[in-house]
């Protein structure tokens, strides 16, 4: 946990740079508008489905209406953790690329391209894993409710563990020849994550220093810092 901590801070100092700005503003600005597409697409189809139901009254259909949007803003929060980490895996590359050539440039030379196809590969099986597993952990979810705080302390750990995965597998696609991070080292850079999704205001900026945290807990291990 140590190295995550240390990995989290020297991430959080890398977030003021030019270039890891830019890419943050970029990767906010898609992440909103495909949120935007989503929540107008589901709000239009509510809305024309209600129309179309005779049987419910015109104050029924109202509070119907008003239940939609409420549900939307919701998932719209609960969406933002999946589809921020889609679109920071389109910028990977970059991100990674970036900070290792400021703080790794050893390493940074020796890494392989990896190009966009790749990347979104990377993505995409980032939200299918990010779906299962909460799927699977759902009956636990449901019965932890009786408990109060039980439920979001192990969506923490779920998350924890899948995001350490995606966030790994997004450094190692440049450096296929370096070993995995150990199993504990890999859940804190998860859990740290994940808890980072969980803070507003905080989570906008939570993408992003993920993936540069990730690339601090690699190359600290192998210790390529220069």
């Amino acid at each position: 946990m140590t190295r995550a901590v240390r990995a989290f801070l020297l991430a959080l100092r890398d977030v003021p740079n030019p270039r890891v700005l830019r890419i943050l503003l970029q990767s906010l600005a898609l992440t909103l508008l495909l949120l935007i597409v989503v929540g107008a697409a589901i709000y239009f189809a509510a809305g024309w489905a209600l129309d179309h139901w005779q049987w419910l009254g015109a104050s029924e259909r109202d509070m119907a209406g008003i239940l939609v949007v409420l549900a939307i803003i919701a998932g719209s929060w609960l969406l933002f953790r999946a589809v921020a980490i889609v679109v920071v895996g389109l910028f990977a590359d970059a991100i990674v690329a970036d900070v290792e050539g400021r703080h790794y440039p050893a390493a940074a030379a020796r890494a392989v391209d990896v190009g966009w196809r790749q990347n979104i590969r990377l993505a995409l099986a980032s939200v299918v894993r990010l779906i299962g597993g909460n799927l699977l952990a759902l009956p636990i979810y449901i019965l932890l409710l009786v408990t109060g705080i039980g439920t979001p302390i192990f969506a923490l750990f779920v998350n924890g563990l899948l995001l350490g995965r995606d966030l790994e597998a997004m450094v190692l696609a440049r450096h296929p020849d370096r070993p995995r991070l150990d199993r504990p080292a890999r859940w804190s850079l998860g859990l740290l994550s994940a808890a980072s999704f969980v803070v507003p205001v905080a989570n906008l900026l939570a993408p992003i220093v993920s993936a540069a945290m990730a690339v601090h807990m690699l190359h600290l291990r192998s210790g390529d810092r220069k």
